[in-house]
């Protein structure tokens, strides 16, 4: 059984205009530990007048505020002290991530709130460093290249990282001078309700950044999308949430920016250090319960040392420890909820019925009412199968053999997605031919999940349209306005 403790209910409000504030029908909905299946708090239900009351205070906050007419440097400043903050609310920020989501602590302690604090100290680093740009055409003509701000911009976030994912898209839209409305997942609502007391401490003006509270469809999220004083949408979630957005979107032609599923897969050819491999291929499976959209969610090996990597991966997997998320011994927590672990457990019977499970796949009821599953391997699933072709997002792992470097090739660009591929060889001719030819934002070789915050980040295909990191995600926060100049003389 599980040994958490829930503390007291909480109520999580909206925070519109440097203040927490319930919803105008005074409605709320649950907050449920994935864990223990208990409430432990009370969420503010956000509709289309939350969203309203939230553009107004940041459409105020930017045509009249001082943020959006601060220089880069001074809104560095600021946007650094909230990466400070976080730091140091590390351990309070950790546990509600670890209540929200069911994920182990050990992750968010070492992993998630970390990166939150340098997504805000990258950007503002990163951002004050940039210059405007300025050509000399002639002896009297110049052009200069100068980045503004864009107005309100609204971010929508997913609720497999949440606090690392919204915090990825609030630094650079804070940094060019915005203001923002979060509408943060609905299942994983904590740690976006902290952030406003942590953007006050750090002196950020009233209703530059805004959280409503919420559901996406005919709720918050929606409105959101359709309001008019929402210049652009920048989202990370499933696929088909970014299709409805982009319909939405596209009444007032909102420019948007989407991060979305992910198909990812681990190729292992004959030379590959299998040492350093398997336990990674082992990670990239089932890190955060599988509910990462840069998971090795399907693992290509060649067909020569098929059988010895399947025994070594399923002989790994069954020694993760799955149970309590606030012990931090524990390798693997809950699934986000009783829907999302019913959506695995289909494609869990799926794979039984069309292949050989080898470990796992089964709820275990010794822990309790939480959303506890084992990891779970198959084999003998063809790589066009349902199984290996649609989002499972969760510990559910298909392994594949493959004969020649085309084969694997062709089996990992056979879906819909291209986030993300781990390729694993020391023949470095090799490593480039096959990373050339996937059809993929991101190609790993002999690592997974490594990031230069600089680099763009993105999916081609079903998996996302534009890039985040570095510049690309301050090209999508601002707007690009050149002046020329003609000289007399």
């Amino acid at each position: 059984m599980s040994t958490q403790t829930t503390p007291k209910l909480l109520v999580l409000d909206h925070f519109i205009d440097g203040k927490y504030v319930a919803s105008i029908d005074e409605q709320t909905f649950a907050n449920i530990n994935p864990a223990t299946g208990e409430i432990f708090a009370q969420v503010a239900h956000g509709s289309s007048k939350e969203i309203d009351m939230a553009a107004q205070a940041a459409q105020k906050a930017y045509e009249h505020g001082p943020w959006a007419k601060m220089s880069l440097r001074e809104r560095a400043v600021i946007v650094h002290r909230i990466g400070d903050i976080i730091l140091a609310r590390k351990d309070e920020l950790a546990k509600a991530e670890t209540l929200d989501t069911g994920k182990p602590l050990r992750e968010t302690l070492e992993g998630d709130i970390p990166r939150a604090a340098l997504n805000f100290h990258f950007f503002a680093d990163f951002a004050s460093s940039i210059n405007d740009e300025y050509y000399v055409a002639s002896e009297n003509e110049r052009h200069l290249s100068v980045r503004e701000p864009v107005g309100v911009i609204g971010l929508i976030t997913p609720w497999n990282l949440p606090l690392y994912l919204a915090t990825w898209k609030i630094a650079p839209c804070l940094m060019m001078g915005n203001s923002c409305i979060l509408k943060p997942a609905e299942w994983t609502p904590y740690t976006a309700a902290l952030l406003g007391e942590i953007v006050n401490e750090a002196g950020l003006p009233p209703g530059v950044f805004n959280v409503v509270q919420g559901f996406g469809a005919d709720g918050a999220g929606e409105a959101l999308t359709r309001h008019p004083l929402i210049s652009r949408i920048s989202f990370t979630g499933e696929t088909s949430t970014g299709k409805a957005i982009m319909k939405a979107a596209s009444e007032s032609l909102k420019k948007c920016s989407f991060e979305l599923g992910g198909k990812g897969a681990n190729i292992i050819f004959p030379d590959a250090d299998l040492e350093e491999a398997i336990p990674t291929a082992v990670r990239a499976a089932f890190r955060n319960q599988g509910q990462i959209c840069l998971a090795g969610s399907r693992l290509f090996v060649q067909e020569k040392i098929f059988d010895k990597v399947v025994e070594a991966m399923v002989a790994r997997t069954n020694k993760i420890k799955v149970g309590d998320p606030l012990s931090l011994d524990t390798d693997m927590g809950a699934l986000i909820s009783q829907e999302h672990m019913a959506k695995v457990q289909s494609y869990i019977e799926l794979g039984k019925a069309e292949g050989k499970l080898l470990t796992g796949g089964q709820r275990l009821n010794e822990l309790g009412k939480g959303n506890f599953l084992s990891p779970a391997i198959f084999t003998g699933l063809a790589y066009n199968s349902r199984f290996c072709q649609e989002e499972i997002f969760g510990p559910a792992l298909p392994v594949i053999p493959f004969k020649t470097a085309e084969d694997a090739i062709a089996m990992t660009n056979s879906t819909a997605y291209g986030l993300s591929a781990s390729v694993w060889s020391k023949d470095v001719d090799l490593c480039h031919s096959v990373s050339s030819k996937l059809k993929t934002g991101l190609v790993w070789v002999n690592t997974w999940f490594a990031r230069d915050l600089r680099t763009p980040f993105g999916g081609q295909k079903a998996s996302g349209i534009g890039r985040e990191g570095g510049k690309y995600s301050l090209d999508f926060f601002c707007e690009q306005k050149t002046i020329s100049y003609k000289y007399k003389g």
